[in-house]
């Protein structure tokens, strides 16, 4: 069932959605060789809490971290650990904060020191097609209208795109309806109507589309071995416009995607 948000609800995500920007920010800021992933957790932790959150991620069906820290070949659900960052890593962030009973949830990806320019131009596309889908998340829209726009965008260079795993609604809980793939399927495909809560997040692969779960049973990897990148936002349609309630401060792009007129 898809949960229609009121304005008052609506209100609620967007504060807990910028208060997960800012611990972002800081996030990023952070990255550098050296810094394990376990200690990346642990300044998002306190980040959180300092702010009178709740990290959504933690014991979350068992997940031990407030972050999914996920580096080079893993796709997403990777667990923090000692493992140090090393130059030419990319680590993706995915975090998601509950305040005062409304949940956000958003993701980037994020080079360690230098990189070589064809991880930059994995990222570069990735990002670029989470705002194309985002674009197409507008109400009298379907949720394929999004797929087709990260599916596309991706696709023109030969991309792996993760199928088993996609974007969601969300906002009074960190998972909810609908599923938002980043490809063009056969299963439900509702129409976006104001008042709906959404994750979009591209998962993509340098490589091949197949991933696979480690045994530690969350952590996702590409079938290959080739490095992924994960972006995400949470965007709420309204009637004339659709609002990226997780866009960071010092993010480029849009935080209010006009509707088209008719």
């Amino acid at each position: 069932m898809i949960r229609i948000k009121t304005a008052r609800q609506i209100d609620g995500i967007r504060e807990s959605c910028r208060l997960l920007a800012e611990v972002l920010d800081i996030l990023e800021r952070q990255v550098e060789p050296g810094i394990t992933t376990r200690h990346l957790d642990e300044i998002a932790q306190k980040e959180i809490t300092g702010r009178q959150g709740r990290p959504a991620f933690l014991g979350y069906q068992g997940f031990p971290g407030a972050l999914c820290t996920s580096v080079n070949e893993e796709v997403i659900h990777g667990i923090p650990s000692d493992r140090r960052l090393i130059e030419g890593d990319v680590v993706s962030i995915d975090c998601g904060i509950e305040y005062g009973g409304f949940f956000s949830d958003s993701a980037i990806t994020v080079a360690v020191g230098s990189v070589s320019p064809e991880i930059s131009r994995l990222m570069e596309v990735t990002r670029e097609s989470l705002e194309k889908g985002i674009e197409a998340a507008r109400a009298g829209n379907r949720i394929n209208d999004i797929s087709r726009a990260v599916y596309d965008t991706v696709s023109r260079e030969h991309y792996g795109i993760v199928r088993p795993y996609c974007g969601h609604g969300v906002g009074l809980s960190l998972h909810e309806d609908p599923q938002v793939p980043n490809y063009v399927g056969h299963g439900p495909n509702p129409r976006l109507k104001p008042g709906m809560v959404i994750a979009i997040e591209p998962m993509v692969n340098l490589g091949i589309d197949d991933v696979d779960v480690l045994d530690d049973e969350w952590t996702v990897v590409t079938g290959d071995g080739a490095v992924s990148a994960h972006f995400e936002h949470t965007v709420a349609i309204f009637r004339d416009h659709t609002e990226v309630l997780t866009r960071r401060p010092s993010e480029s792009g849009h935080l209010r995607v006009e509707a088209p007129a008719v």
